[in-house]
Order: C-alpha cells, then structure tokens, then sequence
C-alpha cells in the first residue's frame, strides 16, 4: 500500500484529505506543522508527499527544499491557494513533481497522486532495464540519450511483463533486434530461448520449414523429423526480423499461430501447441503494404498491438557520441587493447550523416580498430575501408539492387577477413545465422 504523508496546518483539510485518501488505497500519514512533517518524512519512507506552501514557521518551498537536500526521495506534490502560476513555477525550481492549486477536486488529488506513481514506477522500471542492458553481454547498441530513445525503451519497460505482439518499425540498422532483445530480456521470459529468423534472407521454398519444422518424408532430403523455430523458442520469445518479406501463402499461416497458438510440421497431420511471443520488425511501412495488398491487413492489425517505432541515427544526434564510445569499449575488450576515439574522431562521426545507421557507424569503428594497432582512433582510422560505408553509396537511377549486392558483399567479405576466415565468427560479427551466411554468399557466388 503507498504511504502518503499530508502536511498542512488546516486540520480540516487534513482529516478530509485523509479519509479521501484511504478510501483510494493509500496509507495516509498527517503533519499540521512543516518543521515537524520534515522530520517526519525524513525519518519515515514515503512514497508520495502532499504539502501545503503557506504554513506558519516552515513554509512549504522551505520543507521542499530542506527534504531535497537531506536525500528525501519521495515525490512532493504541493498545494496552495495562494500565488497561482508563479508559486507553481517555484515549487518545480525547488524539485515538486506536480502543484495542485486550492480548492481542489477529490478526484483532481487521487489523479495526480496516481499519475505520480505510474511516473515513478516507469523511471524505476527504464533504470532497471538501462541497469540490467548495461549488464548484459549482448547489450550492443542500447544508448537512449535522446528523448526519441528514451520514449522507446519507456515503451519497452511497459510491455515488457506482457504477451503482447509487438511490431517494431525503423530503418535498416537502427537497432531493432537489439530493442527485441531487450524485450525479451526485461519480462518473464528472459530465462527462455530468444530465437530471431530474418524472413528476407531465406528462400521462400524453405522458409516454411524454417518457421514451422517438417516431418520426415515431408520433401526430397527429409530424413527425419525436425522441428522448426517456433517450437525452438517455445517458452520464450520469436523475433520475426523483415517482417514485410513475409510470402503472403505464409502470411495466412502465421496469423492462424498467433490466433490458436498451434502450429503444423510441414508433411505432418497433427498440430503442436507453442507458447511463444511473437515480436515482429520491419523497415517497410505495413499500412501502406497492406493497402497495396502486398501485405494482409488482418496480420498486419494481428502484429501492430503495440508499435515501437526506432528513428534513424540523423535524427537523434544525441545518441551519436555515446555509441562511438560504446562500440570502442566493446571492440577494447575484445580485441584485449585499451582503444578509445579521440576528439577530431568523436566530431566527426557527429557530423556523418550514417544513412546505414547504428550498424554503419559500429562497422565503421570495429573497421577502423581492426585495420590499425594505435589505442585512440582518428578521422583517419574510420574513414578506411570501403569507399563509402553507407549501404546505398554509389547507387544510381535505377541501380539499387546492384548497390545494395555490392554493400551486402563488401560487408560480408570485410567481416570474414576481420574474423580470419571463420565463418560461424563472421556469421557473429553480421549478426545472421550461419545459414543466412552461406545462402548469402551462395547468392552472391563469394568462395
């Protein structure tokens, strides 16, 4: 139950507000003097405070001040008749969280009372997901600076305890899987598998089998029943990465898993019930694939019960520097040498415009630590490598899948020489799966 203390000199409004409040589930607790509710909540842990601002001997900006300053924690709410607009002005500059003026509604003070405690439970509940990402051995790329990041991970923090679909939307490389892991990592399911499938790097022939497994004889090589990756991330957590590539024969299958929780193996007769939570992330606009019908409408309303959406890097600049010296940490500790970015360096990639995103600016850094033995990176050191790190560098009219062929390989080739040859390493450093790796390089006929 949150405790409330109420400190006012008016008895009355004292007894009214105390009965108020316990009939809305607070525990109240009652001052008439400020000195005596300063000591009082100082030496008690309150949740919330209710104080008046003029009151005989300690005035209220004074209490506010003086809890404040002695390491009070709990969120001050101050009420007055007097002053209006500038008395709330100064009550915020002293630290209150709100400011109610006299008289008041009942339903005014348990709204605000409940406001503030829905305020603090998301700041407690982002600083522990900050805390335990900052922990976390896969937490690459998680910096909210910026408010638009901070909206993010709020939203993060509160659907994290839920089942809900969870549609997240950004530009290729703005993060997405890291927020998915986020996700799965803050709820209950964290102790379950985390399972992630890029829906645009399989062939749609196999894709199928893929998601929901195949029973043997299924198809020509079906030796033997194999289960697929809902089944794998029963218990846990399903990212649907590239979502909008999704064949819409598939489509139609997908929405009847999330409607039933079943599945069927591919060549198999009966159904297997998964409990899984389905995270979907996308590049592509879904409303607009939907009214082109390219796109089911219904899965796309099935999928979108919550939307995160994650801007590119140019428009959170804030969150630039941060990452830089994120990235040279991690690459610091894995490459086993002290590596930092030095001034000119950190100015420059603030001024990049990093079309490909998080991700471009990490190779950049992981490109540049890899290719020189100094410990602080300069402009010079970031600018080596391919030509242009963007993944739509050199594109012309026309020309987009040549260009986006050419990144994908200068990428891959630039990983496997980063990684000595090692495929499953450099599989890692991209951030596919072994098998998306060599599909890719099938595709792209790199030996």
């Amino acid at each position: 139950m949150p405790r409330v203390l109420v400190v006012d000199d008016e008895p009355g409004l004292r007894q009214s507000l105390g009965l108020l409040l316990a009939d809305a589930g607070y525990a109240v607790t009652a001052e008439g003097d400020g000195r005596r509710g300063l000591e009082r909540a100082l030496a008690e842990p309150f949740d919330l405070i209710l104080c008046d601002v003029r009151m005989p001997g300690l005035d209220g900006l004074a209490f506010l001040r003086g809890y404040r300053e002695r390491g009070g924690e709990g969120l001050v709410i101050m009420m007055s008749a007097y002053g209006g607009e500038d008395a709330a002005i100064a009550a915020m500059k002293e630290g209150a969280y709100d400011y109610i003026p006299k008289p008041f509604r009942p339903d005014e003070v348990v709204l605000t009372l409940r406001k503030a405690e829905e305020r603090e439970r998301l700041r407690r509940a982002v600083a522990g997901l900050e805390a335990r990402l900052a922990a976390a051995p896969d937490a690459r790329g998680v910096v909210a600076e910026s408010a638009a990041m901070r909206a993010a991970l709020d939203l993060v923090a509160r659907v994290a305890d839920h089942k809900s679909t969870v549609l997240i939307t950004g530009e290729s490389g703005t993060g997405k899987e890291v927020v998915a892991r986020a996700i799965h990592r803050a709820g209950p399911r964290a102790a379950g598998p985390f399972v992630a499938i890029n829906c645009a790097a399989i062939p749609e022939s196999l894709l199928e089998s893929e998601l929901f497994g195949h029973a043997r004889g299924a198809f020509t090589g079906a030796s033997a029943d194999a289960m697929g990756l809902f089944e794998a991330a029963d218990g846990g957590t399903l990212l649907l990465d590239e979502i909008g590539e999704l064949p819409l024969g598939l489509q139609a299958k997908l929405l009847r898993v999330l409607q039933d929780g079943e599945i069927r193996r591919v060549g198999d007769q009966r159904n297997r019930r998964v409990d899984v939570r389905v995270l979907a992330a996308t590049a592509r606009d879904l409303a607009v694939e939907a009214k082109a019908g390219r796109f089911r409408e219904d899965l796309y309303y099935r999928l979108n019960v919550v939307a995160i959406h994650l801007p590119p890097l140019r428009e959170r600049p804030e969150d630039i520097a941060p990452l830089a010296r994120l990235f040279a940490a991690q690459l610091s500790r894995r490459l086993g040498r002290p590596l930092e970015l030095g001034p000119a360096a950190l100015a420059w990639v603030e001024r990049q415009p990093w079309p490909g995103n998080v991700r471009e600016l990490e190779h950049a850094i992981e490109r540049g630590a890899v290719l020189t033995d100094k410990h602080k990176l300069d402009v010079e050191d970031l600018q080596k490598g391919p030509a242009a790190a963007s993944p739509t560098a050199g594109a012309g009219p026309g020309n987009l899948r040549d260009a986006a062929d050419a990144a994908e390989r200068a990428a891959i080739q630039s990983a496997l020489e980063a990684a000595g040859g090692n495929r499953r390493d450099a599989a890692k450093r991209l951030g596919v799966s072994l098998r998306t790796l060599f599909y890719k390089m099938a595709r792209l006929k790199l030996e």
